[in-house]
Formats: structure tokens, sequence, C-alpha cells
């Protein structure tokens, strides 16, 4: 499913314009992408939680040259569905 799909899906669900829910989906994934940035845990039940994790310096090989290289430290967002979301 495409964001456009999403958002269609949500219209058609909540009764409102495609514009409507755009913005409210937008609106949504921006307020998730900022808590996890200042650090927060976005948590929603039934569905999972968003949070940020760090992942350590490591050796990397170039699979190419098979040369060693340093991959540095970085942040990613971390993603924990909730039991039964699959199911």
């Amino acid at each position: 499913m495409k964001k456009t799909d999403l958002i269609a899906t949500i219209a058609e669900s909540a009764g409102i314009s495609k514009a409507a829910a755009k913005v409210a989906l937008d609106t949504t994934f921006n307020a998730i992408a900022g808590a996890v940035k200042n650090g927060d845990k976005v948590i929603l039940p039934g569905f999972g939680t968003f949070s940020a994790s760090t992942r350590a310096a490591r050796t990397g090989i170039n699979p190419q040259t098979k040369t060693k290289i340093e991959i540095p430290a970085k942040t990613v967002l971390k993603f924990k569905p909730s039991a039964g979301v699959i199911d």
C-alpha cells in the first residue's frame, strides 16, 4: 500500500476529503518523527512503539574491493509492533 492508497482509505473510512486525510496523515507522521528526534518513545497501543536506537561504529567490508571500511555510529528509527498486529 502506498501513501496515496492509505490516504484514500482514511478518507473513505472517516468520511472526509482526501485533502483532509492527507493533512491528518502528514501531521501524524510529523508528530511521530518530532517526538522520536527529541528522544521520546511514541507508544500506540494495539499498533506498536516507535523509538530511536543508536548503532555503534563498526568495521565493515567493501564487497567490491574487499577492503575494510569504518562505518560510523548513527541513530536509526526503530519500530516494534504490538502483539497481534500481524496475526
